[in-house]
């Protein structure tokens, strides 16, 4: 039987810390959300590995991104209190439950109705307050309820996120995981008036979102 309080403290310890995350709100909220509630049901024990973890087996396949890279994107968004956020893929919740607790306001948006269910479900068996899910296409994010102070892409793009960034406020924060394989990089973007820096970060891996990949090239 796993010890998951244990197991968010050595999550904390040696996957967070050791990846340069000294946000003391970012640690604190991922030492106390119990991850396990945001898996799927009978893979609990899989909640706090090093890797990602499968949230849906429907057609809208997500999978939860590895502690270390979720927390270090988070930590890279800058949340202040009250904060207006976009959480893009949202699973069952899990990074949703984090940008609150560390002061957001959170949109989380799915593009499955099941997700949705199960996103509700999970955020208020955690008891995670300030957060709305919603369901939508995940490029097209949710225009109704910007702009957006930050918006948190749950997974890798190879095209680049327009309709989203035009939903970010005056400067507003993107993050996402831009490209496949080695040449994967937490990317950042950042609005000022009609233009959007785009800084690279660090090396990260998460799985492509398809409505965000590149579409496939004809060649003759």
């Amino acid at each position: 039987m796993v010890d998951f309080s244990q197991a968010r403290r050595l999550m904390v310890d040696s996957q967070l810390r050791t990846f340069d995350v000294n946000d003391v709100a970012v640690q604190n909220a991922m030492g106390s959300i119990p991850r396990e509630l945001f898996v799927l049901p009978g893979r609990e024990d899989l909640a706090y590995i090093d890797q990602h973890v499968p949230v849906s087996d429907g057609a809208e396949r997500r999978l939860m991104i590895s502690p270390m890279i979720l927390a270090r994107m988070i930590q890279s968004l800058e949340i202040d209190e009250g904060d207006k956020v976009l959480d893009v893929a949202c699973g069952r919740g899990y990074s949703s439950a984090i940008m609150a607790s560390v002061g957001a306001q959170v949109t989380a948006l799915e593009a499955d109705d099941n997700l949705v269910s199960a996103a509700k479900q999970s955020l208020a068996s955690a008891g995670a307050q300030g957060i709305t899910v919603v369901a939508g296409p995940l490029e097209k994010g949710f225009p109704e309820n910007a702009p957006y102070d930050a918006i948190l892409i749950n997974g890798a793009i190879e095209v680049r996120p327009e309709e989203l960034l035009q939903q970010l406020a005056e400067g507003g924060r993107l993050i996402c995981v831009k490209g496949q394989g080695r040449a994967a990089r937490a990317t950042l973007y950042v609005r000022s008036g009609d233009a959007f820096g785009e800084r690279s970060l660090f090396d990260a891996a998460a799985p492509l979102l398809a409505p965000l990949a590149a579409k496939p090239s004809f060649t003759f």
